[in-house]
């Protein structure tokens, strides 16, 4: 496992020095955070933001990855507009589109309870 130096200092390790670490479950899955111009057009649409609410977290989070994955802004637009529609008609997630999360900016590790 690769460390950034920051994790490297907060461990009190060394560079060759050999750790060990435990993999736990969260008790659930965290809520992705919405930006902020597709809230505006899930509160202006009551059908797709009611939809939006009966979706798994890791739905939601391929949505947002969808919106935010558009290179161009006129793009984006569509893109929400788009996912309202869909929302709006029942649909709880997005298709014909790579949900792996692998090029997402919006996934990122859990963070650990106070």
């Amino acid at each position: 496992m690769k460390l950034n130096h920051r994790l490297l200092e907060e461990s009190g390790a060394v560079i060759g020095e050999q750790g060990s670490f435990e993999i736990v479950a969260v008790e659930s899955e965290p809520e992705p955070e919405i930006p902020p111009d597709l809230l505006g057009a899930l509160e202006e649409a009551p059908a797709a933001k009611a939809t939006w609410e009966s979706t798994t977290s890791v739905a939601r989070l391929d949505w947002i990855h969808w919106v935010t994955s558009a290179k161009q802004e006129k793009t984006r637009k569509k893109r929400i507009q788009d996912a309202c529609e869909m929302l709006a008609s029942g649909k709880k997630r997005v298709c014909c589109f790579d949900s792996s999360g692998f090029y997402s900016k919006a996934f990122k590790s859990p963070e650990p309870a106070p």
